[in-house]
């Protein structure tokens, strides 16, 4: 029953993007029906492309695809305007801890995502901590390149700190990009000499844009959702494309990581950036700090998204990272 279920979730999210937005050659013929769904979702236009156009539509097909898997009974949402900042405190209706709370960055190689994207783990984030969790609408490339996303960044966390929680409630989560953001947010906050966060949960982290791991190499055929032009493409939208991508401000596995909260790393063995996610584990401990390591067998990137099994173990071993923590 529950295969039945995965099954037609999977048809059904596949045959709406389609209808949704015309699909380019995605040569996935061999994947099922899950992975078909997700390579639609990253497949939707030129994955080289940043025109408005392209981008209005990997925006859309987003936004839908979070509709369809985005938890939602006994989750409430509430929107909010930090400064002009668009966000949204996502929280149990019952019986949770108010005492902490999560700040998360949500992904989309920085020039998608907005707040019904972020839902999908902001969701599984509050249902697997028990606390409340903050994500925000950053500003995208290529309108708003870095440093923009950022600064969007250390608002939100300026406006926890001034909601009353201390930097030792708060752990901050971010999935790919979001990822990168979040450690970079942490990057600054330790450069401006503040505290940091209790801890760092981070799902498929972008943190080399030299693209110098071996998985760039060995996975570019077994990621259903990466590919190489779509990283080169919203790299330069993000960074310029005559940026120094090893700088530690676009790239966090080359910054002095020493200081950085105790982090949990989440990643697939069959991902593009897996790469990023071992050798950032392997820097912080070399750094004196703590890292957790957690490489989920053939999954993809970013796979918590997904109403499977191995998504609610991995949000399930993130959440008991939490409660340890705390």
């Amino acid at each position: 029953m529950a295969r039945r279920k995965q099954s037609d979730l999977a048809q059904r999210l596949e045959t709406v993007i389609k209808t949704l937005i015309p699909q380019r050659d995605t040569n996935a013929e061999d994947l099922g029906p899950m992975m078909r769904a997700i390579k639609a979702v990253h497949s939707a236009t030129d994955h080289t492309s940043t025109t408005p156009e392209d981008l209005e539509r990997q925006r859309n097909a987003q936004e839908l695809f979070a509709r369809l898997v985005t938890p939602s009974l006994g989750i409430r949402n509430d929107a909010l305007n930090i400064h002009g900042l668009p966000a949204e405190w996502v929280c149990l209706e019952h019986g949770h801890d108010r005492r902490h709370a999560v700040l998360y960055c949500h992904g989309g190689g920085y020039t998608c995502g907005q707040l019904g994207y972020a839902r999908i783990l902001a969701s599984k984030l509050a249902l697997c901590t028990g606390y409340d969790v903050l994500s925000f609408e950053y500003r995208l490339a290529p309108d708003n390149p870095y440093p923009a996303q950022i600064e969007d960044a250390l608002t939100a966390w300026d406006y926890m700190m001034y909601m009353g929680y201390g930097a030792r409630d708060v752990i901050v989560a971010g999935d790919s990009a979001g990822g990168n953001l979040a450690l970079e947010l942490c990057l600054k906050l330790k450069e401006q000499g503040r505290a940091q966060p209790r801890g760092l949960v981070l799902f498929s982290p972008w943190t080399d844009m030299t693209a110098s791991g071996k998985s760039y190499r060995t996975c570019r055929t077994l990621d259903p959702m990466l590919t190489m032009e779509y990283i080169a493409a919203v790299r330069a939208a993000y960074t310029g494309p005559d940026a120094d991508w090893s700088q530690p401000c676009y790239s966090p596995l080359f910054a002095d990581l020493r200081g950085l909260p105790p982090t949990l790393i989440q990643v697939g063995t069959n991902e593009i950036l897996r790469s990023d996610s071992e050798r950032l584990a392997d820097a912080l401990q070399k750094s004196g700090g703590y890292a957790a390591l957690e490489v989920y067998e053939e999954c993809w990137h970013v796979f918590q998204q997904m109403p499977i099994h191995r998504a609610a173990e991995a949000m399930e071993a993130a959440g008991r990272f939490v409660q340890r923590l705390m």
